[in-house]
């Protein structure tokens, strides 16, 4: 397919373009995370690529090294696992730049479904199930459209919605959106993790 090859081609050049331009921003990112923080600079973690095989996901540490790594995403800024640093990492998206290598190796896609749990694949219907179909996002629909405002259920029916409808110009659309949200610095904090919740206590993991 024309569109997967020129995707691939795309994702390989741009992540190699980028990590040569952001190069001394990662240099002062990891400087910043060591001196912040009491665990590695890089956190790895394994997730759901595409037909839910596994691989391991770089981001730069955000959380003290003691925390659950599979525990419920922040809700706040405030919460108590972030670093000083990690906080502002998480809400300029600095931390998601070491993906750019997850791309470059061909696990992952600049744009596309955000990579979620394999354990989470279980709890999924067969139709929520085929945005493991393509190869997961640095960004994707569901990103550019609510983020942190969405629950995990209309997460999953955006991303099947990119699946069905993928194509350069939804590519070209949901890059130049994304960009803009940096700029605007949109919270990325999620109010609720399922539309099922009623209480905080009955919350569930996810990682954006």
């Amino acid at each position: 397919m024309m569109y997967e090859y020129a995707k691939r081609s795309f994702d390989v050049l741009a992540s190699l373009v980028l990590l040569i331009l952001l190069s001394p921003i990662f240099l002062i990112v990891a400087i910043a995370v060591r001196i912040s923080g009491d665990g590695t600079i890089i956190f790895r973690q394994q997730r759901a690529g595409v037909n839910g095989r596994p691989f391991i996901l770089c981001k730069f540490r955000t959380m003290r090294s003691d925390v659950d790594p599979f525990g419920e995403s922040p809700k706040s800024g405030q919460d108590p696992r972030l670093t000083r640093i990690g906080r502002l990492l998480r809400e300029s998206s600095l931390d998601e730049l070491p993906q750019l290598f997850n791309v470059l190796k061909g696990d992952m896609s600049l744009v596309g479904p955000r990579p979620l749990y394999v354990a989470q694949i279980a709890e999924w219907s067969q139709n929520q199930k085929r945005r493991l179909d393509v190869k997961p996002g640095l960004t994707g629909l569901a990103q550019v459209t609510g983020r942190g405002a969405l629950t995990i259920e209309q997460k999953l029916d955006l991303d099947v919605h990119y699946v069905e409808h993928r194509g350069l110009w939804l590519d070209i659309r949901i890059a130049f959106a994304t960009a803009g949200l940096i700029f605007r610095r949109k919270s990325i904090y999620e109010n609720r993790y399922s539309g099922q919740e009623y209480t905080r206590g009955q919350s569930k993991k996810v990682q954006n």
